[in-house]
């Protein structure tokens, strides 16, 4: 009994002596699996977008809104000259070619001359017909944080491709009516193809004064699209003569229906001369 008793401690013993060492390598081991999280990246910054500036000095009113419009800009009146259709345009801020950040529409304030040829008449526009946005001054590009040299890798080998068949040839779009100009005006706004010639918008403004009574909003459309035939007649615009032989007629349809528009029938003729003048 007395060598049972002395041979079990070391019995139990060397059972916990080789558990304490699994423990301990078990330790061990989650201490070199568990590896600190990566930290996150900071995300790139995104680039703001950039409008450039149109430059509308001398437009027309009428033009140098649609011109700031299709740029992607708002516009607003400022001075003492109200936003009628034929007051050209003196002034503006920014200006022209200057770089901002698109920040959705950014205002363009354009200062107004009064256009003796024309009477003031109706309501002006004097802010774009949507929301504008904040103007901000686009400034120069980061230069890119300079970066160690890093080896060059050898080169990839080429992907294998297999040929595609070829493309189908597209069907070619139908062209738009060409629109010769009759002279060119240095500066001049080219005729927009998409807006309908001269001539046509004459014969429209004939229809309308058929089919309306001479209201505020009526005469005021007179006058904007009056102008706006006028004006792209100096400009050169396709047919401008003709456009403008048929607005006189139209100012003379206007005298009788409206009792109005013996004004606009003398810029007209003056225009036409000028026309005339400068076709040939």
């Amino acid at each position: 009994m007395a060598g049972l008793a002395s041979f079990l401690p070391r019995f139990v013993a060397l059972p916990l002596v080789a558990l304490l060492g699994t423990a301990t390598l078990t330790f061990a081991a989650n201490q070199q699996l568990a590896t600190p999280e990566s930290p996150a990246q900071p995300a790139a910054a995104s680039v703001p977008a950039v409008l450039v500036v149109p430059d509308v000095r001398r437009q027309a009113f009428v033009f140098a809104k649609g011109t700031l419009e299709d740029a992607g800009f708002a516009w607003k009146v400022t001075g003492s000259v109200e936003g009628y259709a034929a007051n050209p345009v003196a002034d503006q801020f920014p200006a022209p070619g200057t770089r901002v950040v698109d920040t959705g529409s950014p205002v363009v304030q354009v200062r107004l001359a009064a256009n003796g040829r024309y009477r003031q008449k109706g309501s002006p526009e004097n802010t774009s017909p949507y929301d504008g946005s904040s103007l901000k001054i686009a400034g120069a590009a980061a230069a890119p944080a300079a970066t160690a040299p890093q080896p060059e890798a050898a080169p990839a080998p080429a992907p294998v491709t297999t040929p595609k068949p070829a493309a189908k040839p597209k069907p070619k779009a139908a062209k738009k009516t060409a629109r010769p100009p009759a002279f060119v005006v240095p500066g001049a706004r080219k005729e927009p193809l998409d807006e309908m010639p001269l001539p046509d918008r004459a014969r429209a403004l004939g229809r309308y004064v058929a089919s309306h009574q001479p209201t505020a909003a009526a005469v005021n459309h007179f006058l904007y699209q009056h102008s706006w035939i006028v004006t792209g007649a100096e400009f050169g615009w396709w047919r401008g003569s003709q456009a403008l032989e048929l607005l006189i007629a139209v100012d003379r349809q206007a005298r009788k229906a409206w009792g109005y528009g013996a004004k606009s029938e003398a810029v007209a003729k003056a225009s036409l001369a000028r026309v005339q003048k400068l076709s040939r």
